[in-house]
């Protein structure tokens, strides 16, 4: 080979990888560009952002601009990741005791729309035809909703808290249960008649090769890996990655902990949305559940963006033109036939009119599982090719019209019901939980002040960033996250839009500072209460407009030195009194010091002040006022000198020596 053949071939090598990098770059952009655009469109006159996603999802197609083509499906399995992400997240927020406690509802509401609309869908698919083992797969892939749509458009609506979207919250929950059973059902359906076998053949991995009942037996083994893994490795695994403080490495890990669990279920067959629901609910009871969260949930919403514009870009055109009113008509019917189903348990389970009309329109759309579950009827010879690329179209379809149907409900049926007032009940367990205090910090001050709120019933939200002291807490009793405060979307997954006010017993003066900063740029409503180590800390505080400090040492030190003074003679009364003046009179003097910033203006300023308050000391004393039930912490005199108190003008910004 000579040298030209050399440079050649190097320089058809390079070309090769130039043009598929900027192929991906190239998609990337238009995936982020129909995102950025549309989104906001849609957003602006009303149509949410699910819609949005669709409609550019549609517009980049091979339907419209044809920016994307045969690729869409590959873009698909990828941002079906999304719906993964998406299942781990809300199984952080069911812990298993609650979940246990759920189970009624769930099984309740959800078992029955699993088994009637299933029934309904399999009752008339036998009509038309088709095979029992066909019918009852399709009964089972129509009776599916879409989770990714119902709580994002719950979440945008503010209904989650509502009667409809609680009750929708219980469906969906069962459904994502019920895929585990659905799927070992599948194989034991398998007639080999009809299916796609060259799919097949490339398809099947080593557990697909063996008995229907083997399957069953490894399916259930896989699950219950997931559940002892999660309760007994994955708290010391993340327990080292804390350790070493680094944030990225924190994140690497959870996307590794996601990532390999819907490696691991997709080995074995299983939905990888299952896998990553039920680790996400082993972990729900873990002092990482915020962290965890908030550093998934940037990935998930991106992710599940990307899902719904694949949607959009996958569905075929060429099948609904070719039979549009097969599939148009199949789409509508099947909304239809499960509104009509939802509806009538809602008015079952006790749902008010609207509440039950949202109920039905939130989950009349066939979900995302059904693209996974049709590929594997599909793979299993259960239906047939040509039936699977039309209810594929369906299912698009129904999710297309979703955003839609909300539209109407809002816009038409709702102003026609009538809001009516929810009756009072006790709060139902399907509620995330809102503290009304956040407290961040959890050492020596953060868990007097934990203590004393728990003993009074006050419910907390805990957060500190070592994860040694959060371990030992938590073997003591103590339920603390672990998570940085100063993050403010750890701070928004904390309950911090919702809560009353947050106490700051951070040790760390700097990062003290930075949730200062934050709490007042994103949560401007929520009340701020803040420890300081010393009073020139105190003065930090105060500049950057913090009303309501505590210094950890002033208390315990005038405490002591009531004390002393008992011990030296001094009547109980006299002493506790002369104390509540010293601090009084400390706290007013604090804000006109903390503008002092030249260290000899300080210093006189300082010597000022003790000797004023060495004089309302003595004047006090010989009042007497609290003995007589008069004027009891000194105000008359301590007013006086304040009064009188100069402070000096600031010259220099130099802070004081602490």
């Amino acid at each position: 080979m000579n040298a030209t053949s050399l440079t050649e071939g190097g320089n058809s090598g390079f070309s090769l990888s130039y043009r598929m990098q900027q192929t991906f770059f190239f998609q990337a952009m238009i995936y982020l560009a129909a995102a950025v655009i549309m989104v906001p469109i849609a957003k602006r006159i009303g149509l949410g952002s699910v819609l949005g996603y669709l409609v550019a999802g549609v517009i980049i197609g091979p339907a419209c601009l044809q920016f994307v083509g045969q690729e869409g499906e590959d873009i698909m399995h990828f941002a079906e990741f999304g719906v993964v992400m998406l299942l781990f997240v809300i199984g952080l927020e069911l812990e298993p005791l609650r979940l246990w406690r759920l189970r009624k509802s769930i099984s309740g509401l959800g078992g029955l729309q699993v088994g009637v609309t299933s029934l309904a869908v399999m009752g008339i698919a036998l009509a038309f035809g088709l095979e029992w083992r066909q019918a009852l797969a399709l009964g089972l892939i129509m009776s599916m909703s879409s989770t990714a749509i119902v709580l994002q458009s719950l979440n945008e609506k503010g209904l989650m808290k509502s009667a409809a979207g609680q009750s929708s919250f219980a469906v969906l929950l069962f459904q994502d249960i019920a895929v585990i059973p659905i799927l070992a059902i599948f194989p034991l359906l398998a007639t080999g008649a009809g299916g796609d076998h060259a799919a097949a053949a490339h398809a099947k991995g080593w557990v697909q090769t063996l008995p229907a009942g083997l399957q069953t037996l490894i399916v259930l083994g896989s699950v219950a890996a997931v559940i002892v893994a999660g309760r007994y490795l994955l708290g010391p695994f993340f327990r080292i990655i804390a350790k070493t403080g680094l944030r990225e490495l924190f994140t690497a890990a959870a996307l590794l902990l996601v990532v390999g669990i819907a490696v691991f279920m997709t080995f074995v067959g299983l939905s990888p949305a299952l896998g990553a629901f039920l680790a996400g609910v082993v972990l729900a009871n873990s002092e990482y559940r915020h962290e965890l969260e908030s550093d998934i949930d940037p990935f998930k919403g991106l992710l599940l963006g990307l899902f719904f514009m694949a949607v959009g870009a996958s569905v075929d055109f060429n099948l609904v033109l070719a039979k549009p009113l097969l599939i148009i008509g199949l789409a509508v019917g099947v909304m239809v036939l499960k509104m009509v189903i939802l509806m009538g348990l809602g008015k079952l389970f006790r749902l008010t009119k609207d509440q039950n009309a949202t109920f039905g329109v939130g989950l009349s759309q066939v979900g995302e599982f059904a693209f996974v579950l049709f590929s594997l009827s599909r793979q299993e010879g259960i239906l047939s090719h040509e039936l699977t690329n039309i209810m594929v179209a369906v299912v698009a379809m129904s999710m297309a019209f979703t955003p839609l149907l909300w539209l109407i409900h809002e816009k038409l049926l709702l102003p026609r019901l009538g809001v009516q007032e929810e009756p009072e009940e006790k709060e139902s367990d399907l509620v995330e939980e809102d503290n009304p205090v956040i407290i961040a910090g959890y050492g020596h001050f953060g868990t007097t002040v934990g203590r004393f709120l728990q003993a009074h019933g006050i419910g907390t939200t805990v957060l500190d960033a070592d994860s040694d002291q959060v371990t030992s807490l938590r073997r003591m009793g103590f339920k603390v996250y672990y998570g940085d405060a100063s993050r403010h979307d750890l701070l928004e997954i904390a309950g911090a839009r919702n809560a009353k006010l947050i106490i700051i017993a951070i040790g760390d003066e700097e990062k003290r500072l930075e949730l200062i900063r934050n709490v007042k740029k994103h949560f401007p409503d929520l009340r701020m209460m803040v420890r300081a180590s010393n009073r020139y800390d105190a003065y930090d505080l105060m500049n950057a407009g913090i009303l309501n400090i505590y210094r950890e040492t002033l208390d315990t030190s005038l405490r002591m030195g009531v004390d002393v003074l008992k011990l030296l003679g001094v009547p109980p009364e006299e002493a506790t009194h002369s104390a509540r003046t010293f601090f009084m009179y400390d706290e007013r003097m604090l804000k006109q010091l903390s503008a002092i910033r030249n260290e000899d203006e300080y210093v006189l300023a300082i010597r000022h002040n003790n000797e004023e308050l060495e004089n309302i000391i003595r004047a006090d004393r010989a009042d007497k006022p609290v003995l007589q039930g008069q004027d009891p912490v000194g105000e008359k005199n301590l007013e006086k000198a304040v009064n009188k108190t100069t402070v000096l003008p600031c010259q220099q910004q130099v802070h004081p020596p602490v």
